[in-house]
């Protein structure tokens, strides 16, 4: 456990200032003990978020945030255990890990920071990137249709699995604490803003 926090090293404008927000109100409102809680993360832009919680923390390898995350539950069932990735992390390279997390119904809280494109390393298209997006990797437009992240987790067998968006602050941090609070496998797809690449 870190003894204070790190400064946080996001582009100005960045969804995952208003999303950190509210996960820590979250657990504030919840009263759970930072010695309670352990936030695992991937890799990308989201993957520092872990540094900036007070608590236990990880920041694992690229798509592989929620085994991680499933070991420490497993380890100690009395934590919670929040795993924070982003599209490209978890709907990319992480897919069969999120898929198969659905089925198990591994008892952890994923929350997916979307902001449809691999931002941290400059915006190439990534699982979520809509149709006709230019990006660094689709400069004529994007021709692979995105996935609704939200209906794939539902078909692999999810019983939670809801969308909200980074600028409704109240509704989302009640929406992050009905996940924590859910027994099992709960994911929140989370739009976000990403002023530096998400331009269309």
């Amino acid at each position: 456990m870190r003894k204070g926090l790190n400064l946080i090293q996001w582009c100005p404008g960045c969804g995952d200032f208003l999303i950190l927000g509210a996960i820590r109100k979250a657990l504030q409102e919840l009263e759970i003990p930072k010695e309670d809680i352990v936030i695992v993360s991937g890799v990308g832009c989201s993957g520092k978020i872990s540094q900036y919680i007070d608590g236990y923390a990880a920041e694992t390898l690229h798509g592989r945030a929620i085994p991680f995350a499933i070991g420490v539950k497993l380890a100690n069932p009395k934590t919670h255990v929040i795993c924070i990735g982003w599209d490209g992390d978890g709907y990319g390279i992480g897919l069969w890990h999120f898929l198969h997390a659905c089925r198990r119904n591994n008892p952890i809280t994923y929350l997916v920071l979307d902001n449809e494109n691999y931002a941290l390393t400059t915006g190439q298209a990534s699982s979520t990137t809509p149709l006709s997006a230019k990006t660094r990797t689709t400069t004529s437009g994007n021709t692979t249709p995105p996935f609704n992240p939200v209906e794939l987790a539902k078909s692999a067998g999810c019983q939670f699995s809801r969308e909200a968006t980074d600028s409704n602050i109240a509704e989302l941090k009640e929406l992050i604490k009905e996940a924590i609070l859910f027994d099992w496998f709960a994911h929140i797809n989370i739009k976000q803003k990403c002023p530096s690449w998400k331009r269309w």
